[in-house]
């Protein structure tokens, strides 16, 4: 595995790549890998013939009151699980790199962005949508996988992809949960004990939707208030919202089928935490 720091560096690593006719798959990242971020590798390498990781925490997606100083880091464990899984380059730029003095032209999502994490965070899908363009731009590959549970980030990174008529495949991969059904984040290392029990309320309430579902039950309204039973169990969760939605759109709907997600974010203690499923496929 070759590390590159600088786009330079990049470009021309990709264009040897490339000399040599070989399809360039790409997995970005903010680092502090886990088995989630190790699966899309596995993914994007059965699409492609070499991987290219990058390691980058954005700045640009972070709200003030967010988590940006203390997001955990570890960039020579993170260099040992690339190199494991297979990784070819490991792009790993600093922040002056990626957004150099004077930077100013941003990507502004439409309506998709409006609600659920763009209500919650407002200027996070601009953050994600202005890096991601970048990193595509740098790395230009043919297929790039992400992550289910980061459910309407991957529409919106679908639809930036279809509106701005770039040529690029994106792969959407389920989540990958721990064996009890948190699902695999960064951020899990926030919870203490105490709380990493309370935070496995977020799947038991995917799954009782989805067990009604496969029961018969078709309103959406009746989904959400089964969800919002088992979240009354813990008083300390405080619910952002549950969004019952289309998977395209997501805007809500009313009657739920087997394309419909339903997503979730919630705060367990000052962590907030956010998970979903497609109805038909259930929680894997």
């Amino acid at each position: 595995m070759v590390e590159l720091n600088h786009p330079e560096e990049l470009k021309a690593w990709i264009r040897a790549r490339r000399e040599a006719g070989q399809r360039i798959g790409f997995v970005p990242t903010m680092g502090f890998l886990h088995e989630g971020h190790l699966r899309l590798v596995d993914v994007v390498r059965s699409h492609a013939d070499v991987v290219v990781m990058s390691i980058f925490v954005n700045p640009l997606q972070f709200g003030p009151d967010e988590d940006l100083a203390r997001y955990p880091r570890d960039l020579d464990r993170d260099r040992v699980l690339a190199q494991g899984r297979g990784v070819d380059a490991l792009f790993v730029p600093a922040r002056e790199t990626m957004y150099p003095p004077g930077a100013e032209i941003m990507v502004v999502p439409g309506v998709t962005a409006s609600r659920w994490e763009g209500a919650s965070r407002p200027g996070h899908f601009t953050g994600v949508l202005t890096v991601v363009a970048k990193l595509f731009n740098l790395v230009t590959p043919d297929v790039v996988g992400f992550g289910q549970k980061d459910f309407q980030q991957a529409t919106l990174i679908r639809r930036m992809v279809k509106d701005l008529n770039w040529p690029v495949e994106i792969v959407l991969v389920p989540t990958v949960r721990e064996p009890d059904g948190l699902a695999l984040s960064s951020r899990n290392t926030y919870l203490d004990p105490e709380n990493r029990r309370k935070a496995l309320a977020l799947s038991q309430s995917l799954r009782t939707a989805a067990e009604l579902w496969l029961a018969g039950e078709r309103r959406g309204a009746r989904l959400k208030e089964a969800m919002e039973v088992g979240f009354r169990v813990y008083p300390e969760i405080v619910v952002e919202y549950i969004a019952i939605v289309d998977p395209e759109s997501m805007e809500p709907v009313e009657r739920v089928e087997a394309t419909t997600v339903i997503a979730v974010a919630v705060r367990v203690g000052a962590t907030r935490l956010i998970d979903n499923i497609v109805l038909g496929q259930g929680i894997r």
